[in-house]
């Protein structure tokens, strides 16, 4: 801590404590500064140090400490206002504002009182002839705040209609003001009008948009504006998160979080504040967040997870069933104090509607998840029992008689399995509860074998490599049903278990047998079509297994043998397919496994041709969700062919086909895969809705760390291709805990961590930059290929830079350069020399140093021109030779213009003209692709030839701008602007030819 010794120290010490974070300890300091500018004994340092405590106490959590400071300052204004400079009397006047406002925030503070200080402002502002906007401002807050709306809207119109002064507030702040009055009288669209200029950042504050973006989320939500909301959240909550006085406008990201299905969330939202929930210093924000906590903790409970672990008041651990009424009860017993003061209910009647709010979407995905090492996981909605052969089990069109006893279920499942609906195996479990619970009430109800068996073998189908039992004992019944043919294609089917556990020998061993049987029963009319189908159909599955098998050792012999067995099927049920559709299935899955092996063979055409005539086949039968399957692998082999619009549609067409049946695992691969197909195609934004959607399916099916992780890594790379910096940056953030070169590769992580620099760049974090693209690059180091290790060197170098850190920055550009010369890639090596120029003259090599390093930039440059290998290099490279001596020539300039010269610069200035020269020739190799550039070097050779008094020679080199430029088009703004400097220089020329010829 420095020690205070005069005013400067003084102000240099506040200067530092305002850069520090919100907080107590930014206070504390602050009332320490108090006490030594008292020992200056200097008025004004006196009414300095008072200012910054008000300030520092209005932006933090002890709001209520401000009164006691501009009480003080108040008193000395009157007894010896001459002590005030007119900045401080500014700032008095201007922090008014903060009472009104800070007086509202504290319930033991008197409405009488209150009301006292609006016409105390009022008498000050007149006296000091400023506009009562002000005023007006503060009155409506009063008036809002105790509910009288008509007073409200009369000071809302006063106003608006004051002339804005000095003493208005902020663009941004009075703006807010206005949309939050809209909102709460039910004018959402109004507000976000109002808002647009702050949300857009035209007008900014030390608040805003933090507090818009808070405000706008629910209006947003409540107009069905879902991606602006989201977009808002992740953008607002960054901006909030590192401000300690933002309390209110946290609860209102936290309230966002519990009415948009992401309560998981809002609990780590709530962990990482836990001061929040004990902070007296101001009432009201407290009031907001402990409403919002009644209502998150409500929804848990109404969720089923009310006996959940949950963040709350230390001392204690609190589950959310517990949490909710304490909230509640400290959240109204604080509404009950403001509205005691107030004389009005309007208070707790906000409290309480506020609490009573329920969601406005199910689930909006927000595109990033609770950190992996949070105690706190994603709640899961319980799952409402359904009654057996209820709708959700119906096929689409279709409509279930909601009839549960065990006739009616057990003709449900048998049209489902007959006509291959989804969840035949859940409606014939449901036939087997029912039959179990029948029999244990002592119900004379029995399943005839016929059932038994079909019972067993839709069991034995979700059972895997355990089936094989299952499925012998379901023969059994089928042969006692009479039904030998379906016996034998429950035998086949236990044959191609073996098939699904790799034991494909055993396979085809187990459904010899029955294939020859079912070809002689079918030749003796002894069965039907369906059966005979059934088991070819398995021992070509079997058979195709064995071709997968093989792998690269697949033998010709055993293709063919794969590909007869399917053509055997087809064979089989061609022509006879009609209505049947378990028989166009047949015909239309062996398309799509002759096209499958097809492409074991290297045939990819054929293979997506039978892979797309196979999903067009089972859409034609009223089977979309069948399609699926082929439709993703015909989008593979598309992409494969080269054919991304094909694998567009494909992937469309599986989505659209797979419905409400497609499991979230399947969708989220699906959405994931259409967001590499989008994006790849330039349209990012539709990219960026696929890899979001992804993200969500991903955490509904429990993939979240694995298919998860990948879909918000691309997520992030979307937003930032976006430039949405802020909502990348969060995504990238939550993301990458969880990206490990172990699941994801070690590329994945240098690319999380290579786009989060870039968004923290863009966002002005520039340490943060630095730090990530140092991690990226210490990971990219060990690589066999160095130029991502230089690219990322040079840009952890430049955030150093750019964050101040000039020691740092220099040797990161140091060792970029080493790495730029190791990959042989002269410009980043060019641009490191000069970047190291700039920061040693600002060092202690100073101005030697400084021409030593632009010098070496020229050489390497010259000779990289020398050795280029072809035209387009030597151009590109004879460019960047321009721009090195046209900096180099700005280097000197800089030298001279502080002081380092002994003859006032004009050695220096002439240097730096004929490095002009140099880069005006350079440029000029070109042609009229670098007119600009060379022109901007002329112009800048002009200037200096003024300075060295050579009118003549400054003048012919502007002349030559404007001949250059004279047919340029009016909308070439650089051309216009190249020849109005010009023409400014020949005036000031003009200019001072004629005060030479007056004297």
């Amino acid at each position: 801590m420095s020690s205070i010794t005069d005013f400067d120290s003084l102000r240099r010490a506040m200067g530092e404590n305002s850069e520090q974070p919100e907080g107590p300890a930014r206070n504390a300091r602050a009332e320490h500064l108090l006490l030594e500018a008292e020992k200056l004994n200097i008025p004004l340092a006196v009414i300095e140090a008072l200012g910054h405590q008000l300030k520092v106490y209005n932006y933090s959590s002890e709001k209520g400490k401000m009164f006691v400071p501009f009480a003080r300052l108040l008193r000395m204004w009157d007894e010896r206002p001459e002590d005030f400079d007119e900045y401080e009397t500014h700032s008095l006047h201007w922090v008014f504002k903060w009472m009104s406002a800070g007086m509202l925030d504290q319930p033991h503070i008197p409405l009488a009182s209150i009301e006292k200080w609006l016409g105390e402002m009022e008498h000050r502002y007149r006296l000091a002839g400023h506009s009562e906007r002000a005023v007006r401002s503060a009155e409506f807050s009063v008036a809002a705040h105790v509910g009288d709306v008509p007073r409200a809207d009369r000071a809302y119109a006063g106003w608006l209609a004051a002339d804005r002064d000095t003493m208005a507030d902020c663009h941004a702040c009075e703006l807010h003001g206005q949309g939050w009055w809209q909102a709460e009288n039910g004018r959402d669209a109004e507000a976000l009008e109002l808002w647009r200029p702050v949300l857009e950042g035209e007008f900014t504050c030390a608040h805003e948009p933090h507090t818009a973006l808070a405000s706008s989320l629910l209006p947003l939500l409540r107009l069905g504006r879902a991606d602006e909301a989201r977009a808002h959240h992740l953008r607002g909550f960054r901006l909030v998160r590192p401000m300690e006085s933002m309390r209110g406008a946290y609860a209102d990201h936290v309230e966002f979080c519990a009415l948009s299905g992401n309560e998981a969330r809002a609990l780590e939202l709530l962990a990482e504040r836990p001061a929040y929930f004990t902070d007296e210093g101001h009432p009201r924000s407290k009031l907001d967040f402990l409403s919002v906590v009644a209502l998150l903790m409500d929804r848990l409970t109404w969720l089923g997870l009310g006996g959940g672990q949950v963040p709350g008041p230390a001392g204690r651990t609190w589950t959310a069933a517990e949490l909710a009424p304490h909230a509640r009860a400290e959240a109204l017993a604080l509404a009950a104090r403001f509205d005691e003061r107030n004389g009005t209910e309007h208070v707790s009647e906000r409290a309480l509607a506020r609490m009573a709010r329920r969601p406005l979407v199910d689930r909006l995905p927000l595109g990033v998840r609770p950190s992996g090492a949070s105690p706190i996981r994603a709640p899961e909605r319980p799952v409402r029992p359904v009654a057996p052969g209820a709708e959700t089990s119906a096929a689409p069109g279709t409509e279930s008689s909601g009839d549960s006893s065990l006739p009616a279920l057990l003709v449900e499942a048998r049209r489902m399995s007959d006509t291959l609906q989804p969840h035949a195996v859940e409606a014939w479990a449901a036939v087997a509860r029912a039959a179990q619970e029948a029999k244990a009430a002592g119900d004379d109800v029995a399943l005839e074998p016929r059932d038994r068996a079909e019972v067993a073998d839709h069991e034995a189908m979700v059972l895997g490599p355990e089936a094989t039992g299952l499925f012998e004992r379901a023969a059994e019944l089928y042969a006692e049903a009479g039904d030998p043919g379906e016996a034998l294609a429950a035998r086949a089917r236990a044959a191609y278990v073996h098939a699904l556990a790799g034991q494909v020998d055993e396979a085809l061993a187990a459904v010899a047998g029955p294939h020859e049987e079912i070809l002689a029963l079918y030749a003796a009319g002894g069965t039907g079509l369906r059966q005979t189908a059934s088991v070819l159909m398995a021992r070509a599955r079997i058979l195709t297994r064995r071709v997968h098998a093989a792998g690269e050792d697949l033998e010709d012999a055993v293709l063919e043998k794969a590909v007869t067995a399917v053509r055997a099927v087809l064979a089989l049920v061609e022509g006879h397919t009609g209505e049947d559709v378990r028989l166009a299935a047949r015909a239309a899955e062996a398309q799509a496994m002759l096209g499958e092996l097809a492409g074991r063979a290297g045939d990819v055409e054929t293979a997506a041709e039978l892979s797309a005539r196979a999903a067009e086949a089972f859409v034609a039968a009223g089977l979309p969700w069948f399609a699926v399957e082929y439709e993703t692998r015909l989008a593979q082999l598309a992409h494969h062919l080269g054919d991304v619009d094909g694998a567009e549609r494909a992937l469309r067409a599986a989505l659209e086909h797979g419905g409400p049946y497609l499991e979230p695992v399947g969708r989220a691969q699906l959405q994931l895969q259409l967001a590499e197909v989008t994006g790849g195609l330039g349209r990012v934004a539709e990219a960026t809705d696929h890899a979001l959607e992804a993200a969500h399916w991903a955490d509904e099916a429990g993939e979240g760390p694995t298919l998860g992780v990948w879909a918000r890594h691309q997520l992030g790379g979307f937003l930032l291709r976006r430039g949405r910096w802020a909502e990348a940056a969060e995504v990238l953030e939550s993301v990458l805990p969880e990206v490990t070169a172990g699941t994801h590769g070690d590329g994945a992580v240098v690319q999380t961590l290579w786009w989060l620099g870039d968004c923290l760049g863009e966002l002005g974090e520039h340490r943060a930059a630095a730090e990530r693209r140092l991690q990226a690059a210490g990971i990219a180091r060990n690589w066999p290929e160095q130029q991502d290790h230089a690219t990322l060197a040079h840009l952890a170098a430049s955030s150093l830079e750019q964050a101040g850190l000039a020691d740092e920055a220099e040797r990161a550009y140091a060792r970029a350069g080493e790495l730029w010369r190791t990959v042989g890639d002269a410009p980043g090596l060019v641009r490191s020399l000069r970047a190291r120029a700039w920061l040693t003259l600002r060092g202690e090599a100073g101005p030697d140093g400084a021409r030593t390093l632009m010098a070496d930039a020229v050489e390497e440059c010259e000779a990289a021109v020398d050795a280029a290998p072809d035209d387009e290099t030597r151009a590109r490279l004879t460019a960047d030779l321009g721009h090195t001596h046209r900096q180099f020539a700005d280097l000197l300039v800089r030298v001279a213009d502080g002081g380092a010269a002994d003859d006032d610069g004009e050695t220096l200035f002439e240097e730096a003209v004929t490095a002009l020269d140099r880069a005006i020739a350079t440029f000029a190799l070109l042609g009229p692709d670098t007119l600009q550039d060379r022109s901007r070097a002329e112009l800048a050779a002009a200037w200096l030839e003024a300075d060295l008094g050579r009118p003549a020679d400054a003048a012919a080199r502007a002349r030559a701008v404007l001949t250059a430029h004279e047919n340029a088009p009016e909308e070439d703004d650089t051309a216009q602007s190249l020849r109005g400097e010009a023409e400014r220089l020949l005036n000031a020329l003009a200019g001072e030819d004629r005060e030479r010829a007056q004297d």
